[in-house]
């Protein structure tokens, strides 16, 4: 299997109409780049999970997630490169058509196990995540681990100091929580919430914050209708994205971010003379649902 490889990762600047008439820069983290299955921030968050469960000895990782978790894939991709088992706890019933993340973590070895809601939201299965030689990784990586490494993806930026703003898709909170930790005084940190009503995320990012930092912003208003949902509009515009910058998105995070910092930038949300950081997350196999010729590329 391809190594993971953080050298891939570059820094591209960005080509947007929006932005030129704002006299704004933009520039996107390609950390999509590393690794087709660990993906952008899912290595960033597992790393330190799958440090500390090698130094402890540990034979399997355990961890949550639904039928097109990009976090599942990851996971079950990062333990076959690291010689750990690894047990995918899965939100639902088991489907009659299993998905494209579903068929890839089985084929990588992962132990597939589906279970009811409640019992997913407990994040503890008796029998299953009680074992000694396993070890557990919250959805998403979320947890102090997964921000800590979350927050070493501020490393790849060259200089660091140069952006104003840094902007990046959120679900569990983790990588936003990260990238605050580990942002300068003078930064803002963007997250754009990819769920509906999940006004919950602002108390799970201030539990992962190391000091009582304000410096960042969090927005509800581009999901489009809810966790994994889409609309032509948001189709169009990332085929439009693409067609100005050759950089492939999802529909599920990476496109409602690009979305919404050009909504935000037409809006006057950012200064002139910003220079803003995007970060793509990675993780597009959520786009092999949509029907063929949906996206260009």
């Amino acid at each position: 299997m391809q190594e993971i490889n953080t050298g891939n990762i570059i820094t591209q600047p960005l080509n947007w109409p929006g932005f030129d008439e704002r006299k704004i820069k933009a520039a996107m983290l390609r950390l999509d780049l590393i690794h087709p299955l660990v993906s952008g921030n899912k290595w960033f968050k597992l790393r330190y999970y799958l440090e500390e469960a090698l130094t402890a000895g540990k034979k399997k990782l355990i961890t949550f997630g639904g039928a097109w978790s990009n976090h599942i894939i990851a996971t079950a991709a990062a333990c076959r490169l690291y010689g750990l088992s690894s047990t995918g706890i899965i939100r639902g019933e088991k489907p009659d058509h299993p998905s494209t993340v579903l068929l890839n973590a089985s084929s990588l070895g992962m132990e597939l196990i589906f279970t009811d809601r409640q019992s997913f939201a407990s994040g503890k299965i008796p029998g299953i995540t009680d074992q000694p030689d396993q070890y557990l990784v919250p959805a998403g990586g979320f947890g102090e681990p997964g921000a800590r490494g979350a927050g070493t993806i501020l490393e790849y930026c060259h200089p660091l100091s140069q952006y104003t703003h840094i902007c990046c898709a959120a679900g569990t909170g983790t990588m936003m929580a990260g990238l605050i930790n580990n942002s300068l005084p003078a930064q803002h940190i963007i997250g754009i919430s990819v769920l509906k009503n999940n006004h919950s995320l602002e108390a799970s990012i201030k539990s992962l914050l190391k000091e009582n930092k304000t410096n960042y912003h969090l927005s509800h208003h581009y999901h489009f209708g809810g966790y994994a949902k889409q609309n032509e509009a948001l189709i169009g515009f990332m085929n439009n994205w693409y067609r100005h910058n050759g950089i492939p998105t999802d529909f599920v995070y990476t496109g409602k971010l690009c979305y919404a910092v050009s909504d935000l930038a037409g809006q006057g949300f950012f200064p002139a003379g910003s220079n803003i950081l995007i970060i793509h997350s990675g993780g597009l196999t959520g786009n092999s649902s949509l029907k063929n010729g949906t996206l260009i590329f």
